[in-house]
């Protein structure tokens, strides 16, 4: 059988659906072998039962054989030394001295450690298989004066395609001719359509809005700007660190170290009990329960504040974090064109042009003429009157007529193709507000210069706050977006980021972060927007908004804020590093424990049960430990 082809969506699909349904054998089998396996050793521990064999053999067998066959696969294969390695030795050692209670205990331990930290990790996602079907499959090109539905595969540089209103743009290219309105959220995370028209580039998988134009290919295939930015996905998190365990770092020396103290001890003593006492008091349970624990009570803690830890590592590495990088639109912002000032340059109120304003976009599909309609409706509490004879105009704005007057709501362009001149006084008022970021919707009354609606992203309430402690832990900040740089430098002004960048392409993003990491700064990037995925990935910890966000960012984050509540970005900071500090004190009173057991075992104070008691009551208090964790917040 030929090997799936990951790069179809088919492929993808049928490799991803395989490895959720083994996540979901796998998940509901082990709590039940846990269960099983707990009931046993408790039963072989107070001698309950008529079993014709100790209970806890089957702790051994549920719990115990797995790990033995994992480390001796990983010794064999790969001469990998870990900590299941010294538990597979501790558990062979008691069995064949009798010591079928402790091997029960540490096989049940053991497996224990490894569900926690099984469940801290998330399951893997097809964030890729979402940006794949955002291709557009087919595009219509002209050649020979005939226009063709041609797989975009098939599309040649320099071919001539026609994109109707709504449709996915299949290549790079240049509009040759007519005008439109381009989404290009996918690439530059901009929350607003761009007018486009003659000698104007658009990108692949950015969406025509509104009107039909012609273009001639540029980029085709694997050049274009969908597919570069497939591959950064595919490819970012593959330099990513990846956290191992400190159990499993330390394991050779751990190793090495409890064989030859309990082969001494056997040599000088003469007792092989007080060898293996050695090994099952060195079984390194504390210290593989030390991390996943503090985790996992720390995805707790999070949750309670609506924040999804998808990865287990996150918790650490967000831990050593020096510079949060945040993404402008969706995430300091709402994401959202709102109405923020109405001018009037006639004898007309404001309240009259916001009504007018309203009533000739009543029917508008444009996301500007959208947020007008429904500012007029929070405002008045009622419909604005609809206008008569509506037509758009593509990449221009909108025309009605209402109660007999020519009404026209767009551009700058739109105003004066149509013959109505701006006065000085309303051009340079109408630049002043520009200048920070905003949009001006010009608005004319037959053939005069009526006034101007003024639409700009808000800030979040809390994104100030936010930044603002952030910056009191320490941590410094960066703005990393695709928007132009007047609205760029206002909201980062006015949340107090100094460092940003604007007119950033997905690779952009993606090289800052690299340039950061280069110079020592871990870098937290937070997005929400398909264009923020491959930053997401590559970044040392990403975060996603979980409301706004889309699917593709979701999926490439190690974290999710569930209600896009910023504000609890610094608390989860502080507990990042909370978990971190628990997870040192967990370590360090397990190895202790361990020395002190082991001192005990040496001149035989201690036996193999008594051993395994005592290393699980070290188990149980790094439990506790790691549990207190779940209500923590620094106030």
């Amino acid at each position: 059988m030929s090997p799936v082809n990951t790069y179809t969506p088919g492929g993808i699909k049928e490799r991803n659906d395989h490895l959720i349904q083994l996540f979901q054998n796998e998940e509901k089998r082990t709590p039940i072998f846990l269960g099983i396996s707990f009931i046993a050793v408790i039963l072989s521990l107070f001698d309950i039962g008529t079993l014709p064999f100790d209970a806890a053999w089957i702790a051994i067998i549920l719990c115990g054989v797995p790990i033995i066959k994992g480390a001796v696969i990983g010794l064999v294969t790969e001469f990998d030394i870990k900590a299941d390695v010294l538990v597979s030795i501790a558990l062979v050692a008691s069995i064949i001295i009798g010591e079928i209670f402790a091997a029960g205990e540490i096989a049940l331990i053991m497996a224990l450690g490894a569900y926690l930290e099984e469940r801290t990790v998330a399951k893997a996602r097809a964030g890729i298989e979402k940006l794949v079907s955002l291709t557009q499959a087919t595009a219509r090109v002209i050649r020979n004066e005939e226009e063709l539905d041609l797989p975009a595969e098939q599309i040649r540089l320099g071919d001539t395609l026609r994109v109707l209103a709504g449709e996915t743009i299949a290549v790079d290219g240049v509009i040759t001719k007519g005008q439109t309105s381009v989404d290009q959220s996918v690439m530059t995370g901009e929350s607003l359509p761009v007018d486009k028209s003659e000698g104007d580039e658009v990108a692949s998988g950015t969406v025509n809005q509104f009107g039909t134009f012609e273009m001639r290919a540029l980029k085709v295939g694997e050049d274009s700007s969908l597919q570069r930015m497939i591959r950064l996905v595919e490819s970012a998190d593959a330099g990513k660190a990846k956290i191992v365990g400190l159990a499993d770092r330390w394991a050779t020396w751990i190793v090495v170290f409890a064989l030859l103290t309990a082969v001494a001890t056997w040599i000088f003593t003469g007792e092989v009990i007080r060898a293996v006492t050695i090994l099952v008091v060195f079984c390194p349970c504390a210290l593989v329960l030390a991390t996943p624990t503090a985790i996992m009570a720390s995805i707790g803690n999070a949750t309670k504040y609506g924040i999804l830890i998808r990865k287990g590592d996150a918790m650490e590495r967000l831990a050593k974090v020096k510079r949060i990088a945040f993404d402008k639109t969706g995430t300091l912002t709402h994401g959202q064109p709102a109405v923020t000032k109405i001018r009037s340059f006639l004898s007309l109120s404001e309240e009259e042009v916001l009504e007018i304003a309203a009533s000739v976009e009543v029917h508008s599909e444009h996301p500007l003429g959208k947020a007008i309609v429904s500012y007029y409706r929070k405002e008045k509490g009622k419909n604005p009157e609809a206008p008569e004879n509506f037509r758009m105009i593509p990449g221009r704005g909108v025309y009605g007529e209402i109660k007999g007057k020519g009404i026209y709501a767009g551009n700058q362009t739109l105003l004066e193709e149509s013959g109505i001149l701006l006065s000085e006084e309303l051009h340079q008022s109408a630049e002043a507000d520009r200048g920070d970021g905003a949009t001006v919707i010009y608005l004319g009354i037959d053939s005069i210069a009526a006034g101007y609606v003024v639409l700009s992203d808000t800030l979040r309430p809390d994104a100030a706050f936010a930044v603002n402690e952030i910056h009191k832990i320490g941590i410094k900040t960066v703005l990393l977006t695709g928007d132009a740089l007047a609205a760029a430098a206002h909201m980062a002004g006015s949340v107090g980021i100094s460092d940003l960048r604007s007119n950033l392409l997905p690779e952009d993003k993606l090289n800052a972060i690299g340039s950061f990491e280069a110079r020592g700064e871990a870098v937290c990037m937070i997005g929400d927007g398909i264009n923020d995925a491959p930053a997401l990935k590559a970044s040392q910890v990403g975060i996603a908004m979980g409301g706004i966000g889309s699917d593709i960012a979701i999926d490439a984050a190690d974290i999710v804020l569930v209600g896009d509540d910023i504000k609890e970005i610094p608390h989860l900071l502080r507990l990042a590093k909370q978990t971190t500090k628990t997870i040192h004190i967990n370590i360090v009173a397990s190895l202790l424990l361990n020395l002190a057991a082991i001192a005990l075992a040496i001149p035989g104070l201690l036996n193999p049960v008594l051993g395994a008691l005592v290393h699980n009551a070290g188990s149980v208090a790094v439990i506790i430990h790691s549990s207190m964790l779940l209500n923590w917040r620094k106030h």
